[in-house]
């Protein structure tokens, strides 16, 4: 098998290792074209190519999120992991792991771990790489890496709900919330929402967004049904999807541009949080992206003629 063939077959997982260390679609395939480039450079073929690939993006990406802190303290607003729609790794024997690792609220809870936390963490959780492995991707030791993981479990498990329905009910739970949405039905869309549900925005200081947290299903619920179905009548749409593995929705203007992603968290049979993702910078993978202050211009001027 030549090098590119190796590669390839591995593409996927090099990848998922690298957004879940990072939460960046752009920085995780960055990091994933540099690893092809050292492996390409390699005098030697590796005797695991696996071993080989997995430390360099490790390694990579690592590097890539302690220079990434620094500006993540200073960004503008909320910080929320770049949207991904497709997780292109599969593994039916780790299936839950996977879902449960890509989500927004797991990704958020990785954020409080130091770098090399969250990387053991990942390796051996979500990907099941034996300690030896771990251990020689970090360049720790096999003891060091067990107290890594203790330390980083502790975290996780705090932070994670106890109790999550099936895809299938998140699904419908989502479609009805969508429909409503659509609909301005304040009644449909409150039933849908936990009583201390949050909307929040990561526009970055780049795009229009929520000046502050809104909290509580009537303010949530009058907000998004007095606002969708006017962004409907200027030619917006809304395209349910799986957004990091929950239920979500892309929004595209009227030549098909992105707007923003809605990602929902649910809980108990309810929304318990929406993250509302408009920073541009984190929108281009999923294809061209809309002038966000121009949709909110449109949205003004269709108010104005309406009144």
């Amino acid at each position: 098998m030549s090098k590119v063939d190796e590669f390839e077959d591995l593409r996927s997982l090099l990848f998922s290792i690298a957004y879940r260390i990072l939460g960046s679609v752009s920085e995780a395939e960055d990091a994933v074209q540099e690893t092809w480039l050292r492996f390409d450079a390699s005098p030697t073929r590796p005797a695991s190519p696996k071993a080989f690939l997995a430390t360099t993006v490790t390694r990579l990406s690592i590097d890539v999120l302690r220079s990434a802190r620094v500006r993540r303290e200073e960004y503008v607003g909320p910080w929320f992991p770049e949207p991904l729609l497709d997780d292109p790794y599969e593994d039916p024997a780790r299936s839950v792991e996977l879902a449960d690792s890509v989500s927004m609220a797991a990704l958020l809870l990785l954020e409080r771990l130091s770098p090399l936390e969250r990387s053991v963490f990942v390796l051996r959780e979500v990907f099941a790489f034996g300690f030896d492995e771990v251990a020689a991707a970090v360049g720790r030791s096999e003891a060091a890496c067990r107290q890594l993981l203790v330390r980083a479990r502790r975290h996780m498990e705090a932070g994670r709900p106890r109790f999550r329905a099936d895809h299938r009910e998140r699904q419908e739970l989502a479609t009805r919330f969508l429909d409503a949405m659509k609909g301005g039905d304040v009644s449909g869309l409150q039933r849908l929402l936990a009583a201390d549900v949050q909307l929040v925005g990561d526009g970055g200081g780049k795009a229009p967004q929520l000046a502050r947290t809104v909290t509580g299903a009537g303010n949530v619920a009058r907000l998004l049904a007095s606002v969708l179905p006017e962004l409907l009548r200027i030619g917006v749409t809304c395209e349910p999807r799986d957004v990091n593995g929950e239920p979500g929705a892309v929004f595209r203007d009227a030549d098909g541009a992105v707007t923003h992603v809605l990602a929902f968290e649910l809980l108990d049979g309810r929304i318990r949080t929406i993250r509302s993702v408009v920073n541009p910078d984190k929108l281009g993978h999923l294809g061209p992206v809309a002038d966000a202050w121009a949709v909110a211009r449109e949205l003004r001027e269709a108010r104005r003629r309406t009144r």
